[in-house]
């Protein structure tokens, strides 16, 4: 298990692209909690979602010239989870730098995909996240050297069967 200083400290030092790849419907966290009944209600984005602490690491990341993507895998229709990740997160993410990717399972399966969350950074090092199943985060295991390359071919065949978020959002929002 990684400590979440050593986790963190990952995204300080990768030297040109973090990947993510995301498989949860739902994840519990405390902007969720305060955030999604607010969206829900119709309310405006409040203003410490705009500028979290997660803003400044893929901006910083972004400026130095590296790469900050990941591949959400859904089923559609959105959950309201989902619709309020998307609309809120990743788009105001995105402003920053990050790039998102959105595989739709509905009508076709793609076989060969992990069933769990990972981050894979400069093809090197692969970590797998994991959570309860209320999609509560329980930590992280930096995986063995010899597994990067099983981790690199999810990343491209998430990529290979995603498309750019804004694509998906124009048909889903």
């Amino acid at each position: 298990m990684i400590s979440p200083e050593e986790f963190g400290k990952l995204f300080e030092t990768f030297d040109r692209e973090a990947f993510r790849l995301e498989t949860l419907d739902y994840y519990d966290a405390a902007g969720t909690r305060t955030g999604l009944p607010a969206f829900l209600a119709g309310e405006d984005e409040p203003e410490q979602f705009k500028n979290s602490p997660w803003m400044t690491t893929v901006s910083n990341a972004v400026q130095a010239g590296k790469r900050m993507y990941r591949v959400h895998v859904v089923t559609t229709p959105l959950t309201d989870y989902l619709r309020f990740e998307f609309a809120w997160g990743y788009r105001r993410n995105a402003t920053a730098g990050e790039e998102f990717f959105i595989l739709d399972l509905a009508g076709h399966d793609v076989p060969g995909l992990p069933d769990h969350d990972f981050w894979l950074f400069d093809e090197r090092k692969a970590v797998r996240m994991d959570y309860d199943s209320q999609g509560a985060y329980t930590g992280a295991d930096v995986l063995p050297e010899s597994q990067t390359s099983e981790y690199i071919r999810y990343r491209d065949l998430a990529l290979k069967h995603a498309e750019p978020l804004t694509t998906f959002w124009e048909r889903h929002s």
